[in-house]
């Protein structure tokens, strides 16, 4: 018997009882597009981190300040006085390195007119949106005579402009004062003159609006806001993503021999790059991806099981045309390849449906909820061929039976 013979004689078989054979293909059909929708969501998920990541800067180091202790309590990364400004310049001839912005940071009122906003104020150097790749959307960003001079100038995000001054409105030239608590007293109504606005950036992974902030040099910080002379982080781009790791080594090699660290003490100081808190977030991802896939087979298995079931159920009503076709001629391979291949058309059926509903779930998360889904080719092939396998698998063990049948016994069966 052909095998084009074999699949029409499994599609009409299936054919008689239409009901029983989609609520068979239906376990096949919820597996399938639970293992893509899932997977779907958990590759949008790592893709949307992937983003977050690059934007927040081209293969960006973090050096942090370390620990400040009083009376025995840590108050945490980035209050000691650790680092400063010549460490930065220090950094800057590191090799591999491309851009270094030293940061000093506080938060204040910013007030312009009638209108206020309590803002973050960063401190930081003219090197800040080439390592974020940031551009202004309006004016520039101030300038290193700026810095040099600690000149009291802002760029706003435009999270800020919009609150003080309106959506779209252009500020440069306008004055705004600011008031913040800095370590020296309280300094307030500081006149800052606006030169820009960042273009908008949205959020960050942590979901913190990265729009909300004032830019102004970190000099002026230190010098006209906090009164300090130490900086609380330094920001630095590598060359390239390969050659990031190598110069954060380097760079903790230098500031261990400028902060005259021996061997054995502690690091005064913190060095984090991108990929590091990337790996922890695509680790958390692939680990909530893999759990939920796992659930979905489940649902696969359960599938298979359900075909296997019904094709028990359809070799013991057939019993007599099982034993008539033996007694005519077909062999049990004959039989064999019938029972698989019907088995086979419901798993692969249930399965291109499934993968149709996998699509349309994926596709509708992103649309009505704004979840951010991709389907995977590998994942869609997978999820088939596990649905075919499934099938034959589950559908073996009826089709031997069948196969197994003495026709005698199989004509005289009531």
């Amino acid at each position: 018997m052909s095998i084009l013979m074999i699949f029409r004689i499994a599609i009409k078989a299936l054919a008689r009882n239409k009901m029983r054979t989609a609520l068979t293909m239906l376990g096949m059909i919820i597996g399938v597009s639970a293992v893509i929708t899932l997977v779907a969501l958990g590759a949008g998920a790592q893709s949307s981190i992937d983003a977050q990541i690059q934007s927040a800067g081209t293969n960006m180091i973090m050096v942090s300040a370390g620990d400040f202790r009083q009376g025995g309590v840590r108050q945490g990364q980035g209050n000691a006085s650790s680092l400063v400004p010549e460490d930065a310049q220090a950094i800057a001839e590191v090799a591999g390195v491309r851009y270094v912005a030293a940061a000093s940071n506080t938060r204040g009122q910013i007030v312009a007119g009638n209108q206020n906003w309590n803002s973050q104020i960063q401190g930081t150097d003219v090197d800040l949106p080439l390592i974020r790749s940031w551009q202004t959307s309006v004016g520039a960003f101030f300038t290193s005579q700026d810095v040099a001079a600690a000149a009291k100038v802002a760029v706003l995000g435009s999270t800020v402009r919009d609150q003080l001054f309106g959506v779209g409105y252009d500020p440069v030239g306008e004055i705004i004062r600011v008031s913040s608590g800095g370590f020296g007293g309280n300094v307030q109504n500081q006149p800052f003159t606006v030169v820009g606005v960042m273009a908008t950036k949205g959020q960050s992974g942590t979901g913190q609006d990265q729009d909300d902030v004032i830019y102004v040099p970190y000099t002026t910080v230190m010098k006209k806001i906090r009164g300090t002379t130490f900086l609380q982080q330094i920001t630095v781009s590598a060359t390239s993503a390969a050659e990031t790791t190598r110069v954060a080594e380097g760079i903790a090699e230098l500031l261990r021999v400028r902060h005259k660290l021996q061997p054995g003490d502690q690091d005064d100081f913190m060095v984090r790059t991108m990929d590091e808190i990337a790996s922890v977030r695509r680790e958390t991802t692939q680990t909530m991806t893999a759990l939920l896939a796992g659930i979905a087979g489940v649902s696969l298995l359960v599938g298979g099981i359900g075909i296997m079931n019904i094709m028990l159920v359809s070799v013991t009503e057939r019993t007599r045309e099982i034993g008539l076709r033996m007694a005519i001629g077909a062999k049990g391979r004959d039989v064999l390849m019938q029972f698989l291949v019907e088995a086979l058309v419901l798993s692969a059926l249930g399965g291109s449906i499934g993968i149709a509903l996998g699509f349309a779930l994926s596709r509708g998360l992103t649309f009505w909820m704004d979840w951010p889904t991709s389907v995977p080719l590998n994942s869609v092939a997978v999820a088939f061929g596990f649905a075919a396998a499934t099938g034959v698998f589950f559908g073996f063990y009826p089709a031997r039976k069948a196969a197994a049948l003495d026709p005698i016994e199989a004509l005289r069966f009531e």
